[in-house]
């Protein structure tokens, strides 16, 4: 079969290289012109900037994709574990969060009477959790509520959590707010605030908090590229600045994919492009699954403002992961999530690649990468950027002691527009729909074309939801669903 993927991030890589390896014929569209989607690199000055993911948890997740491919990891990139993992900086205090959970549990203890003895339960459930999530929820396609139907699941459904939301399943362990904001926080990765996020994802706090936090070598462009090098051996072709401008149907089936460099036919087309622009820019409008009015009702993970910088000295008490909880996080989300506007007092968080990886900057200096939770779809100028990166900058000179701004080398701001431009994404979200409890699961769009019965969907728009592990994920549902309607 002649299958075209539209999008080369990880879940375009990861479908494209599954079907390839079940021998039909892949080729990837890439819009822009270097592969990897939201996790594209850039160099500049001396520098090397990874343009979006820079936690890489969930380990188990990237190897399995290599070994299900017949590959090793170690083969394509090196993983190191991070210690101490990351740090929070709180108004009047910072936690250093060590790689070793015996430490971690000395560290609750210290902050509150018990909370060790509770940080044990609270793994341990969400360890049951994970792994039940892994071996029998995550790969579901999402089709049908028949999936659910396996007896670890109905036989665990309560202890999964679903119907409780994280913030009040937190509390029920802990009271001190410094150890409930880092435990809430891995969850804003699924771009929703806790009270909106099912317990079920005390998962993802196990991943980060009790397996611990990883740094693969160089950077995520080194993952990007080894997810390139085993689609290539595979025979997969990658095509860059090859933006898709239409699908073309013909008799209920798409046909015909439209760039600028002419039209090409496929048997099989698999969007990993955001799922709204396929639907309403791509196909005609006939053939789509959800209108507009659809997205307009789903609750988005925010958008970022980011900045890249190079800094052309070393700066003092940063880590590598630096997280800036100095301002109330609930005012934070209901200003991004509910009042749909910049926050007054942003939390922001720091990326210091520099502190473990020597090839990411010069000797002697610094690559930053600060990264500020926005609204989507509100107005997104230089003035406004300007005006958070000052207010940042000050911020940090004051943290770390140093006059970074009169030592930034290289300076670069991504937002709103920039997600619109690069990745037609809805609004500008940068990490798809929320995980909430009405977008969770089959509840999300579906991987397949309910009209066109040879158009499938992949990303973290889909099944199983935000975030670059689930990503990979996704791309290899959709992939196996293929395979597997094409045996049949």
């Amino acid at each position: 079969m002649k299958i075209a993927v539209i999008g080369s991030g990880y879940s375009g890589l990861s479908a494209a290289a599954f079907l390839a390896k079940a021998g039909n014929d892949v080729t990837i569209f890439e819009k822009n012109s270097e592969i990897g989607g939201r996790s594209r690199i850039f160099k500049e000055s001396g520098y090397k900037f990874d343009m979006g993911p820079s936690w890489y948890w969930m380990c188990d997740v990237f190897e399995n994709f290599f070994q299900k491919l017949d590959k090793n990891l170690s083969d394509y990139y090196e993983v190191v574990k991070l210690d101490p993992g990351f740090k929070m900086v709180f108004k009047n205090d910072e936690m250093t969060i060590p790689s070793s959970f015996d430490e971690i549990c000395n560290l609750f203890e210290s902050k509150e009477k018990g909370a060790s003895k509770n940080l044990k339960k609270f793994m341990k459930e969400a360890s049951h959790k994970y792994h039940i999530s892994m071996d029998s929820l995550i790969y579901n396609p999402g089709l049908s509520f028949l999936e659910f139907m396996k007896k670890e699941v109905i036989q665990n459904v309560f202890r999964l959590d679903l119907l409780t939301n994280y913030r009040n399943h937190v509390k029920k362990y802990f009271s001190n707010p410094e150890l409930i904001s880092l435990l809430e926080f891995p969850v804003l990765f699924l771009g929703a605030s806790p009270e909106k996020t099912p317990a079920l994802y005390s998962m993802i706090a196990y991943s980060g908090i009790k397996k611990g936090t990883y740094y693969p070598k160089g950077g995520f462009g080194q993952v990007i590229n080894g997810f390139r090098k085993v689609c290539e051996d595979l025979g997969v072709c990658i095509e860059l600045d090859s933006e898709v401008q239409k699908i073309e149907v013909v008799n209920s089936r798409a046909k015909n994919i439209v760039t600028k460099k002419g039209k090409f036919e496929f048997d099989i087309i698999v969007s990993s492009a955001d799922y709204s622009h396929t639907e309403n820019k791509l196909l005609p409008k006939r053939y789509a699954n959800y209108n507009m009015n659809y997205w307009q009702k789903k609750t988005f993970s925010p958008s970022c403002l980011i900045f890249y910088l190079g800094v052309g000295c070393k700066l003092e008490n940063l880590n590598h992961h630096n997280l800036f909880f100095d301002e109330d996080i609930d005012i934070h989300l209901d200003e991004i999530y509910n009042q749909k506007k910049w926050p007054n007092k942003p939390l922001f968080y720091t990326c210091c690649p520099s502190k473990t990886d020597s090839t990411v900057a010069p000797e002697g200096k610094e690559n930053l990468f600060i990264l500020v939770p926005v609204a989507t779809g509100i107005k997104d100028t230089d003035i406004i950027r300007e005006k958070y990166f000052e207010d940042i900058i000050t911020k940090l000179e004051k943290y770390t002691g140093s006059s970074i701004k009169q030592n930034i080398e290289y300076k670069r701001s991504y937002c709103i527009n920039d997600f619109i431009n690069d990745y037609n994404s809805y609004e500008g979200n940068a990490y798809g729909l929320a995980s909430t409890l009405k977008q969770t699961a089959n509840l999300r769009p579906k991987i397949v074309n309910k009209k066109i019965d040879n158009l499938y969907y992949t990303g973290q728009l889909t099944v199983p939801g935000p975030g670059v592990p689930p990503s990979i994920i996704s791309g290899e549902i959709v992939a196996k669903y293929i395979i597997k309607d094409i045996v049949s």
